[in-house]
């Protein structure tokens, strides 16, 4: 049973996750970019400096003390130390005083198989710094350091909500490449089904795909409401009217994903038609051929019927060709019906 968050004090990591708790720290200013890792935030402090960006990437949400004394650092609020430390949190943004929230999702292919795995991603944006929380070590950063790192777009002379875009807009860009390659597996299975030449695709090959519709759909439709508290915030101390136009990128990003989303539905119910469509009428022609030797064999089975009674007395019993007559009458009225069953196109 579910526990009222607000009866304790005490911070649980909610999921599966086993990566031990470590940070990465980036510290940079327009002209210099340092980099620094550690096991807790003692580890990182002495590496601040001011005036400069830090952005601390967090992996591993194991050691809840350790997220605790990061967030404290920071002067984060409880709730959201709860909030990060909640795999299952649903995506939102959220303005505070001090810092924005951002909780969504990141997708990576599980295994060998056609489905994704979620990991929560948390951002926590203050005026000099940004910090990332995910539940695992991921790769996802390391085109976003080396912009840093080459001064991408004059990246180390902007502000911290300028980064934050650049989080969203690489999540955003994960989903369009996932969403996109959805599509177009999906426009081949439609391919499939209409070329007589290749095998039909079956409903269990839609199994993976549904799946997946489900989870991006969950990750990014909360996105479409909230997306909006980026442009048209108050807190401009930490939303910077200048850097409006990457977050209208960032939703234009998302009202891609959430379009082709939408293709991608129509795209999986067309589909699911079509293959029962395709099994309705394979078992119709499957009656349709069991129908016509029926109705070819009824009257035959009539006739052998009718010379099948045991009578003693029967006018036929003593023709010298009956034999004969019998089986040309039988295959008489067995082409008959074939033609019969021919003109009037039931077959």
């Amino acid at each position: 049973m579910a526990k009222n968050n607000l009866l304790t004090e005490e911070l649980n990591y909610i999921g599966g996750s086993k990566t031990p708790t470590h940070l990465h720290l980036c510290t940079y200013t327009p002209t210099a970019v340092e980099s620094h890792d550690g096991d807790t935030i003692d580890d990182i402090l002495p590496h601040f400096k001011s005036g400069a960006m830090h952005w601390i990437q967090v992996h591993g949400l194991k050691d809840t003390e350790e997220v605790r004394k990061v967030c404290q650092h920071f002067n984060i609020g409880f709730l959201t130390e709860q909030d990060i430390l909640n795999s299952l949190h649903l995506t939102k943004i959220e303005e505070h005083d001090a810092y924005n929230v951002v909780i969504l999702k990141l997708l990576s292919p599980s295994g060998e198989s056609d489905e994704y795995q979620p990991q929560q991603l948390c951002v926590v944006q203050g005026e000099n710094y940004l910090l990332t929380f995910t539940e695992n070590d991921t790769d996802f950063f390391d085109e976003i350091y080396t912009a840093i790192k080459d001064n991408v777009l004059n990246i180390r002379s902007r502000s911290s909500d300028f980064l934050l875009s650049v989080i969203l807009n690489s999540v955003m860009t994960n989903f369009m490449s996932i969403i996109s390659e959805m599509e177009d597996r999906l426009e081949d299975l439609e391919e499939r089904l209409l070329s007589p030449e290749m095998e039909d695709p079956t409903i269990g090959d839609l199994h993976a795909y549904r799946r997946n519709y489900r989870l991006i759909k969950k990750c990014v439709l909360p996105l479409k409401e909230q997306i909006t508290k980026l442009f048209h915030s108050g807190n401009s101390r930490l939303l910077h009217k200048a850097n409006h136009p990457f977050f209208s990128d960032v939703n234009d990003h998302l009202q891609f994903v959430l379009q082709t989303l939408e293709g991608c539905r129509d795209l999986l119910e067309a589909l699911v038609d079509m293959i029962l469509s395709g099994n309705d009428r394979r078992m119709n022609g499957i009656m349709k051929q069991l129908t016509v030797v029926s109705t070819i064999f009824i009257p035959l089975t009539f006739l052998s019927g009718i010379w099948g009674m045991n009578f003693r007395v029967m006018p036929e019993l003593e023709w010298e060709y009956g034999y004969l007559y019998a089986w040309g009458l039988m295959l008489m009225t067995a082409v008959g019906v074939c033609i019969y069953i021919r003109r009037k196109k039931w077959y």
